[in-house]
Order: structure tokens, then sequence, then C-alpha cells
């Protein structure tokens, strides 16, 4: 299927394909080392590291994957998407390259897949050396989500479907907008792309589905957290404080609850992209918690 963005299609071209119980998974590496999973949110996909790899694969072995149902992975309409096998999928791709220890820096929705598979480690294919937590929802009653996505997910399948078809690139670049930093607002190539990535497959259209997740992270809290409590794994927070999501409402709860554990905060006026906002910051930051650890 065609790109017609050049820097998505560049992107794209670079990568591969393997299959996950009949659906095809994009995934990519780039660079030689210390293997390094980022790992993007939703809705859009692994080109949102696109600013940040270059600063930061020059020690380590990047790896990249598109989760089901969104950027370069297909997105089947009739699905249950769930964290349990987005956490088998990282497994698949680690299993796929023969990887045997990879550190993980996660964003958004992967801040959740990765309490998943802390909370699972007799499943995992690889061992985990360090978690970086980056702008997610690591406790889902201070996660506060975007108006487009209560509307999309907390409503019956009929209306989210039906809200998923009809809804506007306008409309979607509104919420963007009020996740963002102030004075680091995504510019018309990042609107094209992400407007891009979303639409293709028609990934729009089962925004819903993947939205809901947000909403079952209840179930899984008191686990993950526990998890998170007991584990030997180093990790931390890099925090982009102007984000209403998860911005400093989640960085204090995580300083509460893991009083251990550093968190790294980036400029004030960062939002919930941070690696699309300030990819110096991130990378900045990423390495002093990886050299904190020595």
């Amino acid at each position: 299927m065609k790109l017609f963005h050049k820097d998505l299609n560049e992107f794209e071209s670079n990568g591969q394909y393997l299959n996950f119980k009949g659906h095809s998974i994009y995934y990519r590496t780039i660079g030689e080392g210390r293997n390094l999973f980022l790992l993007h949110g939703y809705p859009f996909n692994s080109f949102d590291w696109s600013l940040v790899i270059p600063k930061i694969s020059n020690d380590r072995k990047i790896i990249l994957l598109d989760f089901l149902g969104m950027g370069f992975s297909d997105k089947p309409q009739n699905h249950r998407y769930s964290f349990e096998e987005y956490a088998e999928i990282v497994n698949e791709v680690a299993n796929h390259l023969g990887i045997i220890e990879a550190d993980i820096l996660a964003h958004d929705l992967a801040v959740s897949v990765v309490q998943e598979m802390l909370s699972s480690l007799e499943k995992n294919k690889f061992k985990i050396r360090s978690i970086a937590f980056m702008n997610g929802g690591l406790f889902s009653d201070v996660y506060n989500p975007r108006l487009i996505q209560r509307f999309l997910s907390q409503t019956p399948n009929i209306i989210g479907k039906l809200i998923s078809k009809v809804m506007s690139r306008k409309s979607v670049e509104a919420s963007l907008f009020r996740v963002f930093g102030p004075t680091t607002q995504p510019n018309k190539n990042w609107l094209d792309i992400f407007w891009e990535v979303l639409n293709y497959k028609e990934g729009k259209s089962i925004a819903y589905l993947i939205g809901r997740l947000v909403f079952e992270k209840v179930r899984y809290q008191k686990r993950w957290t526990n998890a998170m409590l007991f584990t030997q794994i180093p990790f931390c927070y890099i925090c982009g404080p102007a984000d209403p999501n998860s911005g400093l409402n989640m960085s204090d709860r995580f300083s509460k609850v893991f009083p251990s554990r550093p968190i790294y905060f980036l400029s004030e006026k960062i939002g919930h992209w941070p690696q699309i906002e300030s990819p110096e910051e991130v990378v900045s930051a990423y390495y002093q918690f990886i050299n904190d650890l020595k």
C-alpha cells in the first residue's frame, strides 16, 4: 500500500514485516550495540521516534515495531485488542530477532504494555535490563484522557465505530494541539504525517477499539503496581510536565508510590510527545538514567 509522505515512505521501506497469528507486524532495526526497544503510543506509530533515533543509535541497536491496529501493521476490524497481545507482539519481535536482553523506552500506550510485561515476566522471551517510562498512564486514576478518547471509547461500540468513521482531520488536530506544549505545537509536516499514519490501512475506523484500552487499565492497576513495587529491574519516569494527560499529575503519583525510583523532568513547556517536541532533551534524560545505573 502506497505511502504518500516521502519521510513515511522511506521509513517504512527500510523495515520488514513478520507474521503474528495471521497478521502482518511492521518492525525495523537501526544501528549496532546494546539493544533498545523504542515503543510507541496511541494512535500513531514508531515514526514518532524518528527525531530521537539519529541521536541515540550511535551506540545502540534500536528496535522499532508498530503495534497491531496502528501504523504500518495490519489493522483488523473485528478484533479484541489487549495489553496481553501487545506484550506478546513485543516478545515475538524479540524472538524473531534473536534478542536475549534489551532496554526499553516506552511512551503513552506502550507504558501500559511494558507494565503488563513486568507483571508476567515468566512469559517474556528476553531479559529486560531497564525501563524508561515516558508520559503514559502508569496510574489509571490520575490519567486524564483526551475528550476525543472519551467520545470514541466510552460510548457503545456502534457509536464509537460511527465517530471513528466520521472523525475529521480538524478534530484530531484540535486534540493534538491540547496535549502538545504551548511552544512546541506540531507543524503542518507533522500533522500531515499523523493524519496519514492514522488513516493507513483504514486505521481511523478502528481507533475506538484501541482507545478502549485506556479505560480497561483499572482492571490491571493493582497487579501492575505490585509488579513495579517488587521488581529488581531499574526503571524511571521521563516527564514532559506540560502534558495535561500524564505530566505532573503522573509524576507526582510516581514519586509517592516509587520514592526510590528517579524522575527526569524535561523543560516546563514540553507536553505529551517529548520525542517530537524536544528529542534532544529526551535523549539527554535517557542517557542520564542509564549512566546513573552504573
